[in-house]
């Protein structure tokens, strides 16, 4: 394909190959691109695929992280709601700051999408394709992606364990909301801090589309 470095591999022996077919040793041994491990497998694919794996895994983990704090704050206040009913309406901020860490997988995946522009290419790239920047472009994607689906599956968990704590602290003490809540807005900053540093890494994410 296009996108495969323009050096080929070092060949091998088909006698050195582990777990190959006749034909697939044949093909490696008249300079075809052949898997010999991981290095190679991830270092001959896509740039594209890398950006959008990098997409995949920020919005993924965003929802997932968005799901778990709500699951567990919301399963604390509706069960802390029983005995103490006063507290349903306030601690539904627990559930808002959960819900945010979503909506910021969402804002950078809609901004990786725009970095990530394609075009019609052929079986094989022009001699002075831009290879450099097109991995590069690739991998930042890839990396930003990561680095925000991350921090936002931590900073999920951590406001829904810190939310179920405030419901079941306020259904005992109506004074100590405001307190554990300012614990909930330091682990809901988290996921800013992530969404931030993602949006650095990936603005030179500029694929090449000459």
């Amino acid at each position: 394909p296009g996108w495969l470095p323009t050096r080929p591999p070092p060949r091998r022996a088909a006698g050195t190959m582990t777990g190959t077919t006749n034909a697939e040793a044949a093909y490696c041994e008249e300079g075809g691109y052949c898997n010999y491990g991981w290095n190679e497998v991830l270092t001959h694919m896509s740039p594209y695929g890398w950006g959008y794996y990098g997409i995949g895994l920020g919005l993924g983990c965003s929802v997932v992280g968005a799901a778990w704090g709500i699951w567990l704050t919301g399963s604390a206040l509706t069960g802390a709601a029983v005995k103490a009913p006063r507290i349903r309406s306030k601690n539904l901020i627990s559930v808002i700051f959960c819900e945010a860490t979503a909506i910021y997988g969402v804002i950078l995946a809609i901004i990786l999408l725009t970095k990530v522009q394609t075009k019609d290419l052929a079986d094989t790239l022009p001699a002075d394709w831009e290879n450099d920047q097109f991995y590069f472009a690739g991998y930042a994607v890839f990396s930003s992606g990561l680095s925000v689906g991350l921090t936002n599956l931590a900073s999920g968990i951590s406001v829904g364990i810190a939310g179920s704590s405030c419901a079941l602290a306020d259904a005992q003490d109506p004074s100590l909301f405001v307190k554990i809540l300012i614990v909930e807005i330091f682990a809901s900053a988290l996921s800013i801090f992530g969404i931030i540093v993602g949006i650095i890494q990936s603005n030179n994410a500029d694929f090449p589309t000459e």
